[in-house]
Parts: C-alpha cells; sequence; structure tokens
C-alpha cells in the first residue's frame, strides 16, 4: 500500500506573547494653576526692557525724594520715619498704575495674547492672575520704600545728627498699603478695558484729574465730587482721620473707579478676538 502524502497546511508555531504596555490611567486633565499664573505674569512684568526700567525708575525717582527730605531744612525739622515712608508714597502712586497698566496691555503690544490664551483658555483666570500679579508688584514696591525709608532715617541720624522718631501709627501705614493697591489696581482696571498702553495710560491720569477739576468749580458737582472724586475720598485715609462717612464714600469712589472699569474689562477681556 502506497501512503497517502499529507496535504494538510502547516501552521506557524505560535510566537511568545509580547507584554504590551498597560494603559494610562484616566486621569480628568487639570489646569494650570493659578499661583502658576501668578508667577508667570510677574516674570512677564519684570523680564522685559519697559518692565525693567519703569521699575527701576520707580525705585530711582523714591530714593531722589527721600535724599531731597533728608537735605533740606536743618536737622531739627521733621526728619521721623513716618515722614520718610509718606515721602515715598507720591511718586510710587504716579508710576504703579502705570505698572499695572502694561502687565495687562503687553498681550496686545508684545503680541503674546495668542500663546497666553492658548495655553490658560480660561480668560478669566488671566485677567485675575494679572491683578493679582500687579498687586504683587505694588506691595513689593511699597515694602522697597519701607527700606529705603528705614536706611534714609538712620543715615540722618548719621550725617544730619538727626534725632528722628521711628514710630509710626498703623493707620499711616494702612492708608499707604491701600492707596497703593487701588492706584495699582485702577491701572490693571483700565488696561483691561482699553487693550492699548497709550490710550489707558492717557485714560488714567486725565479723566480722574479732569472729574476732581469738574467736582471743584462746577457747584452742582461738589456734592457728587465728594464721593467719586478719588482724590479727595483717600486723603482721610492717607491721613489717619478716616471717620463718620468717609468709608462709604471712599467704597463708592473704588467702586467707580476700579470695580466697574475691572469687570467691563474682564468682559472684554474674555470677548475679545486675540490676533
Amino acid at each position: 500500500m502506497s501512503t497517502a502524502a499529507d496535504t494538510r497546511t502547516t501552521r506557524p508555531e505560535p510566537r511568545p506573547a509580547v507584554a504590551l504596555p498597560s494603559r494610562l490611567d484616566d486621569v480628568p486633565a487639570t489646569g494650570v494653576p493659578f499661583a502658576r499664573l501668578v508667577k508667570v505674569e510677574l516674570r512677564k512684568a519684570t523680564d522685559t526692557r519697559a518692565g525693567r526700567w519703569l521699575l527701576g525708575l520707580i525705585g530711582l525717582v523714591t530714593l531722589i525724594a527721600l535724599v531731597a527730605v533728608l537735605f533740606v531744612g536743618s536737622p531739627t525739622d521733621d526728619k521721623n520715619f513716618g515722614t520718610f515712608l509718606t515721602t515715598t508714597f507720591l511718586p510710587q502712586n504716579i508710576f504703579l498704575p502705570i505698572v499695572g497698566i502694561l502687565v495687562v496691555t503687553a498681550e496686545w503690544s508684545q503680541r503674546t495674547g495668542l500663546v497666553t490664551f492658548s495655553l490658560e483658555p480660561r480668560r478669566g483666570r488671566v485677567g485675575f492672575a494679572k491683578l493679582v500679579a500687579a498687586i504683587v508688584l505694588g506691595l513689593a514696591t511699597v515694602a522697597l520704600g519701607a527700606v529705603l525709608a528705614a536706611g534714609t532715617t538712620f543715615a540722618g541720624q548719621l550725617i544730619r545728627g538727626t534725632d528722628p522718631s521711628w514710630s509710626i501709627g498703623w493707620q499711616t501705614v494702612l492708608g499707604i498699603v491701600v492707596g497703593q493697591i487701588v492706584a495699582v489696581a485702577m491701572g490693571v482696571a483700565f488696561g483691561m478695558l482699553l487693550q492699548n498702553t497709550p490710550a489707558a495710560i492717557v485714560a488714567y491720569l486725565v479723566l480722574p484729574m479732569l472729574w476732581s477739576i469738574l467736582g471743584a468749580a462746577v457747584s452742582w458737582l461738589s456734592t457728587a465730587g465728594e464721593w467719586l472724586d478719588t482724590s479727595r475720598t483717600l486723603q482721610p485715609l492717607y491721613e489717619a482721620q478716616m471717620q463718620g462717612d468717609d468709608w462709604p464714600k471712599l467704597f463708592v469712589s473704588i467702586a467707580v473707579w476700579v470695580v466697574l472699569p475691572l469687570v467691563l474689562g474682564m468682559i472684554r477681556l474674555r470677548r475679545s478676538e486675540v490676533k
């Protein structure tokens, strides 16, 4: 007998099993932490040429003002720590709002808005991060002014033989801190509302001053000026003499000049087209 050939197809031997990588855990994606956003905004405010020059100018002008007060008059004049600390307020109050404006408008002037809002699409968080970063810079500037004021007070003892008083009331410190926070927040609000550096700076400088002039010159606006003129509502706070209806007047003026433009600016920030 002949044996029939096996016509079955020969199947290849199975290959050894290969371990596949396990799937990534289904962890929900989280947004950029708010603290990181604030840190980024602080870096963006200080690593540009305009930001560094402006912050350096604030320190230089503050130092010049302190030296002028130190050497003007006799050593027996008021050369106390409180006097020097109050002296630092004016130059900082002029320039700090511009810092707040640049924190916001740099997104459009430097054309970084597309990158910023691509990395963090929730623009409201970016807007609040800019506000917090500007306030942090303002508080850091106030702290620098306090250090310079203390150094100037000590230098007066060594150079001019003054006998200064180092005591200062907490109301005066509160007035300086709140005043600078209001100023820088107003700058952020105008910058967010207008989204243009020159327009925001001009609006910040002109509109409050124009309102102050009208409130003092026009009789029927004088009462409204007592409630809406920040230069008048903040003055008792600076002088540590807040009493009676000074607090409501302060809150109303802040609501009109800071809160309202900030809310409108946030709305525009969330809806405006970024190119």
